[in-house]
């Protein structure tokens, strides 16, 4: 947090009417200072960084993304950035992906300006803004969806897959992962995709899921 105690906020939306009306909320407060803003994920990646706001109030879903992708190569880059996902619908998928890439509050837009106010300044000091009972819904999640079968889809994958498996379970992104592993983004690419249809898998955030699921069951045993 800067000296002078503001807490620094980046906003990334869409719809610039909406942008403008949470930037002008926020700015009107003496403890906070709207430091950026973007319409698009591309735009936010390459702002928010440069900015290295204390929180980053991320609209879910973009025309060129998703503010869940945003946030998860944000926090890969920088853990110190705090993420507020911001959106318009109430989605149980969402609200996972959002979890698992590291986010510390998803709000809907139809939130109050002072609650606004305060998710921010919760966000920036530390605390989680996730709803218990939606959060326990998702750790359900980590804990069942996968067949006894499991081991043998994990005995599937190659060393180098695994690895790279163990990685996405820390949130990194393909990047990060390939310069870590020396590889092209690329590779890492052609590897997620191997591993995710070993896995009988879609998405990332289900391969994250199972690495936490298996890293837990090992804490119990």
């Amino acid at each position: 947090m800067p000296e002078d105690g503001k807490i620094t906020v980046f906003l990334l939306d869409d719809h610039e009417v909406v942008r403008r009306g949470v930037h002008e909320l926020l700015s009107g407060e003496e403890d906070i200072e709207v430091v950026g803003e973007a319409g698009t994920a591309a735009d936010a990646l390459v702002r928010i960084p440069a900015t290295s706001p204390d929180v980053a109030v991320l609209d879910v879903r973009l025309p060129d993304g998703s503010g869940v992708e945003v946030c998860r190569e944000v926090r890969s880059a920088n853990e110190h950035i705090k993420c507020l996902m911001l959106t318009s619908f109430s989605d149980d998928e969402a609200l996972f992906d959002a979890i698992m890439a590291g986010a510390s509050g998803y709000v809907l837009k139809a939130i109050r300006g002072n609650e606004l106010l305060t998710a921010v300044r919760d966000v920036a000091a530390g605390r989680s803004l996730l709803d218990p009972v939606a959060t326990a819904r998702v750790l359900e999640r980590l804990r069942g969806g996968n067949s006894p079968k499991s081991d043998e889809k994990l005995a599937a994958l190659t060393e180098q897959e695994r690895r790279i498996l163990d990685l996405i379970g820390e949130g990194l992104t393909n990047r990060v992962i390939g310069e870590r592993l020396h590889l092209a983004e690329k590779t890492i690419k052609n590897y997620v995709s191997s591993l995710l249809s070993k896995l009988g898998m879609e998405r990332r955030s289900q391969a994250a899921a199972y690495v936490a699921r298996i890293q837990a069951e090992r804490e119990y045993r």
